[in-house]
């Protein structure tokens, strides 16, 4: 039985993931700061900001998916949140690479593109938005997510770790579609977002699909639903919020705004959970 260590494991998304892993026959072992709600695995309470703690944790792993972290911008002074995510990233990937571990999975954000946390409004360059897209955060949020996802290809030059960094779109678990119905209609809200969400049960079974997937080296993709969190088709959204926004490809109906088309091409994942098989509009 393999074992993989999943960081964050008690939080929104981590929740899933160690019940996807454990689901799909893994030994695993959730690394947090809190004991979850529901346990479903052993879990070790962990600074990772402490390498010997990561060290200690890791050990025996044959895989580690980091999601641990400050969860935004803003909630905690700008430094606190750049050195937490960015020390404990790297302090994940040293251990695992001193240990010899050979895959990890970063939980890396769409708001490392820099238009969700911006002061000044800030347009996409072009939609769907991909991974060539500019990264330009100007908030210590967005900041450690590129250089996590920087540290990640270093650490991948040095000791030829498969590194999968997520760059997540917001992450709607099972009970929050009950929240849809107040702004499916309005085209004002998460429009800093590009009105992406992405299925907490479909992350899961990407952080699965990218431990079991071989020769991926270190790469960022974008996780999404197939379709906007809106009651309103993308192109009327465009038009509304970002009318000289250039739209590139064909974008019919309801499609997302920000694509994992790179995601589904090299892991050969899916995403099967939509807002509508939840919600009556």
């Amino acid at each position: 039985m393999k074992k993989v260590v999943v960081t964050g494991g008690s939080g929104l998304l981590g929740h899933w993931v160690v019940k996807e892993f454990v689901e799909q026959g893994y030994e695993v072992v959730n690394c947090d700061v809190r004991k979850p709600e529901e346990p479903l695995c052993q879990t070790v309470i962990t600074d990772l900001k402490n390498l010997g703690e990561v060290y200690g944790v890791l050990q025996g792993a044959e895989a580690v998916i980091h999601l641990a972290a400050i969860p935004q911008a803003y909630i905690y002074s700008n430094e606190r949140t750049f050195e937490n995510n960015v020390m404990s990233t790297y302090n994940i990937l040293e251990a695992a690479a001193g240990l010899g571990i050979k895959k990890a999975v970063l939980a890396s954000s769409e708001s490392s593109y820099g238009i969700c946390f911006a002061k000044n409004p800030l347009e996409p360059k072009y939609v769907p938005i991909d991974e060539d897209h500019p990264q330009l955060p100007e908030d210590s949020y967005g900041l450690s997510k590129v250089v996590n996802e920087q540290t990640a290809e270093a650490i991948h030059r040095r000791s030829g770790m498969q590194i999968v960094s997520f760059r997540l779109g917001n992450v709607i678990s099972p009970e929050m579609y009950a929240n849809f119905p107040s702004f499916v209609h309005d085209p004002l809200q998460r429009d800093r977002i590009l009105w992406s969400y992405i299925d907490t049960r479909d992350a899961a079974t990407a952080c699965v699909k990218a431990v079991e997937t071989e020769g991926l080296g270190a790469v960022a993709l974008n996780l999404a639903a197939n379709e906007t969190s809106m009651d309103i088709k993308s192109q009327d959204l465009m038009a509304k919020r970002f009318p000289n926004v250039e739209i590139r490809g064909a974008v019919d109906g309801y499609d997302t705004l920000l694509t994992s088309e790179k995601a589904k091409e090299l892991l050969g994942w899916n995403p099967i959970h939509m807002w509508r098989d939840y919600v009556n509009v």
